[in-house]
């Protein structure tokens, strides 16, 4: 999805050339094929060749993957998610993220979610 985003359309080939470490033409056109079934892209036919598209907005794509994420790995809880973020072990965590973190979490207080 990353590589559609990127350039916008894309054919099977243009896709596996973007990805690092590439696995087989076949496994990326049948990836394609299932992010197709489940509407995340389309195709045009051009020179008799399938050019793909994404049809889901990448913040849209972005927040129904991290709500996969947070579902799977995290139990759901957003608590988890941050206290993982913030243990040092991910990464760090400048001043200037922490602060904004910290407003967030006051304006999401003062709106009672």
């Amino acid at each position: 999805m990353d590589i559609l985003y990127q350039r916008r359309r894309a054919s099977a080939a243009e896709v596996q050339h973007g990805l690092p470490d590439p696995p087989s033409y076949s496994a990326v056109r049948a990836m394609l094929r299932m992010l197709e079934e489940k509407g995340h892209i389309r195709h045009e036919e051009q020179a008799g060749r399938y050019i793909f598209l994404p049809t889901v907005s990448r913040e849209k794509a972005k927040f129904s993957a991290l709500q996969h994420l947070v579902e799977t790995f995290f139990d759901g809880s957003a608590e988890q998610v941050v206290a993982t973020l913030l243990d040092g072990s991910a990464r760090k965590v400048s001043r200037d993220e922490l602060n904004r973190l910290s407003r967030l979490i006051e304006n999401a207080k003062k709106q009672g979610v």
